[in-house]
């Protein structure tokens, strides 16, 4: 028996937890807050801690005879837990730290990108100071920028203009803070078309890529309120979008192919684990928008569910260098809703219970992922941030959707979703959105 060890506390985290167990392994799990369905995929072998706390995380590792791990968040990842593990003999299906570089910083991603001349790259310049802002604004145009915070921000601190500037005075304003706090910082081409999700296993050479999914990051539906997390997710049975066809993915699939090569010719550092790469078909080509060390959130959810091929299978391969080629995945669609806690993201209603009839649940083939809840006294309550993802699964997207539907009216409690993701009539407002762009 194979002992594997997950490390996070969310949804994504209870997914992948699901999958190492469906592909046969004695699950553990370290996580910074108790997640339920961990620890009920591990029967109780858990350790509640900090997940940066590799002294912690390592004994752990050692005292249970752990044979591999994997990192869900980043955190961890952009800290060197991969490093610290490896070094102890606990080999990860995770990227050590200088691969994780290609999320825990976007100057050091995009000068990668600029370097070794991959397409998919944007126009963005770096800035340590307010020095030089005011011009590259001019020379870009303040309708096309984007400002990103260079480290981790929980995908809390880029800034828009049109979303979240409205004024050259508000791409000033938020400049300076930045510098104010020695934060180095990119200016970046903002970008026009449709996004697509493509996650990818890789073993430092080879890119097998899995079904795209289309996340949704407002909190309201019509794509209106603050941007959260992921309020859901939906990925199509032919696991491409309609507006994405085989050829876009071809061109994503090989920039990520080069991407890995640049970050083992940059660093001398082989990228081993999940890969996700977040994409936007425009009218001048698929472009990159950021990359992250891991499996998306809520995406992870959408694709692992559908693995034909054994996860634990694949966890080894990537971390022996040896990945087939041979991943399959069920022809079926998927929808992914969350369900968030009233007030969220502004001011969540915090420890309000919330009742799972597991049973009806069942019946209807809905599945449910924790994700910022707790349980006590058998019971399940609100956190501060989204509190479970609703999956359906079925031959259509339209029948997926409606299992979704189904599955969240098995759940009471002070919460809300987008009852629009995953809709016809949303979908039809994405294709008719990349129409228009296509044919300017």
């Amino acid at each position: 028996m194979i002992n594997c060890l997950i490390v996070g506390h969310g949804a994504r985290e209870h997914a992948i937890g699901e999958a190492l167990v469906k592909g046969g392994a004695e699950l553990f799990a370290f996580m910074s807050s108790k997640n339920a369905g961990l620890e009920d995929l591990s029967k109780g072998r858990i350790k509640v801690h900090s997940e940066t706390d590799f002294v912690e995380i390592i004994d752990f590792c050692k005292e249970k005879r752990i044979d591999f791990a994997i990192i869900g968040p980043e955190a961890p990842l952009c800290v060197g837990i991969v490093d610290a593990l490896e070094k102890k003999g606990i080999p990860c299906a995770s990227p050590p730290i200088e691969a994780a570089q290609l999320e825990g910083s976007k100057i050091f991603m995009r000068e990668l990108l600029e370097k070794y001349r991959i397409p998919s790259n944007v126009k963005c310049k770096k800035f340590f100071s307010i020095e030089g802002v005011d011009d590259y604004i001019n020379q870009l145009g303040i309708e096309n920028i984007v400002i990103k915070p260079d480290g981790l921000t929980g995908g809390k601190g880029v800034m828009v203009f049109g979303d979240h500037l409205f004024s050259k005075r508000d791409i000033m304003d938020y400049c300076t803070e930045l510098a104010s706090k020695n934060a180095p910082f990119i200016l970046e081409e903002k970008l026009n078309g449709e996004e697509f999700t493509l996650q990818a296993f890789i073993d430092g050479l080879q890119v097998i890529g899995t079904p795209l999914v289309q996340d949704h990051k407002r909190a309201y539906e019509g794509d209106k309120g603050p941007n959260t997390g992921g309020m859901g997710s939906y990925s199509m049975e032919d696991h491409l979008m309609p507006f994405i066809n085989q050829k876009d993915v071809e061109e994503a699939i090989h920039d990520m192919k080069n991407v890995v090569a640049a970050v083992k010719a940059e660093t001398g550092i082989k990228y081993k684990g999940p890969l996700y790469g977040q994409f936007m078909k425009t009218a001048k080509g698929i472009k990159l928008i950021e990359f992250n060390a891991r499996f998306g959130d809520p995406e992870a959810m959408n694709v692992l569910p559908l693995l034909k091929t054994n996860f634990v299978d694949i966890c080894w391969q990537m971390i022996d260098q040896k990945l087939s080629k041979n991943v399959e995945f069920e022809k079926k669609a998927t929808v992914c809703k969350y369900l968030a806690p009233e007030g969220y993201p502004i001011s969540p209603v915090k420890d309000a219970l919330v009742s799972i009839d597991k049973e009806k649940m069942k019946k209807i083939g809905a599945k449910y992922y924790y994700a910022s809840v707790y349980r006590k006294d058998g019971k399940i309550y609100t956190s501060s941030s989204r509190a479970m993802g609703i999956l359906g699964i079925a031959d259509s997207l339209e029948a997926a959707e409606r299992i979704a539907e189904q599955g969240i009216g098995c759940i009471e409690g002070r919460l809300f979703h987008r009852k629009d993701v995953g809709t016809n009539s949303l979908l039809q407002k994405r294709i008719e959105h990349m129409k228009l762009l296509l044919n300017k």
